[in-house]
């Protein structure tokens, strides 16, 4: 497979003289974050790390997207830490779009890399630090793991996207593919986390209309996606955040794959109470 480039904020701050009329857009159904939102002023930072910045990029919002967070994370060299998750309960998906992190999991040490993804079962001991001369950048996933009956929390692992065979959705002639990091049969996961490939002309060909919550950035390309009722331009490093049940659908126009990571929730029964 064929090294991707994965896009990847840089901060910064407009000049005066930019106009104001942006893509920018939060709606009862769905909300677009488009990556010239991400600057300098909206970057938020946590206790326990040093040499790190952050972009929330969604949190659980009642009456909207309800089920996790997503956070753009730029590490500093030397930067890090020790204890980054202090909820026991929430389980994390990392994704790296740049740089080299050192990831220790129950004392064994992993290196990532731009595509590497690593999952972090709720309660498990985790430290990231970054060691080298560049700055990183990666996604952090945040859902706290819902119990079922017979089944014990999934284990921890490592991969990257690019040791990963997509898997092409059937009858659409290969422009249609996803990368899929959980095993979708293991109904210990109760998220997914995939990266969905496009490939120019490609399209999801009917409103998708489902319960799974979506947070959906664009890594690469543009394309034109549906969003409940509206036709919205995206190209990467915007970012969608859909509530349960919002019709999407997609047509890749550009000239290149169109790429974003999906999270989505799955495989636990819905709550009957609020």
């Amino acid at each position: 497979m064929s090294q991707s480039s994965y896009f990847t904020p840089k901060g910064g701050l407009p000049g005066q003289q930019q106009l104001l009329t942006g893509r920018a857009v939060f709606t009862d159904a769905y909300a677009v974050l488009p990556r010239g939102t991400m600057r300098d002023i909206t970057t938020s930072f946590l206790p326990g790390w040093t040499g790190m910045r952050m972009w929330v990029i969604a949190r659980p919002m009642t009456g909207f997207s309800e089920t996790f967070s997503q956070y753009i994370v730029e590490l500093q060299p030397g930067g890090g830490s020790d204890c980054p998750e202090t909820d026991a309960s929430a389980q994390s998906g990392l994704f790296v779009t740049e740089g080299t992190l050192q990831l220790t999991i129950d004392g064994a040490a992993h290196s990532l890399t731009a595509g590497s993804f690593a999952y972090l079962p709720a309660g498990s001991a985790w430290q990231l630090h970054n060691s080298s001369e560049a700055s990183a950048s990666f996604h952090w996933i945040r859902k706290r793991w819902q119990s079922a009956p017979g089944l014990d929390k999934p284990q921890a692992f490592v991969c990257n996207e690019q040791d990963i065979a997509p898997n092409a959705m059937p009858d659409t002639e290969d422009r249609w593919a996803t990368t899929r990091f959980m095993d979708p049969e293991d109904m210990s996961h109760d998220m997914h986390v995939t990266i969905v490939t496009f490939q120019p002309g490609g399209v999801i060909p009917f409103e998708e209309t489902h319960v799974m919550e979506h947070g959906l950035y664009v890594l690469e390309g543009k394309a034109v996606y549906l969003l409940n009722k509206d036709w919205v331009e995206v190209e990467a490093g915007d970012f969608m955040w859909l509530r349960a049940f919002c019709p999407q659908a997609c047509y890749a126009a550009g000239p290149g794959p169109f790429r974003y990571l999906l999270y989505k929730d799955v495989n636990r029964h819905m709550p009957l109470s609020l």
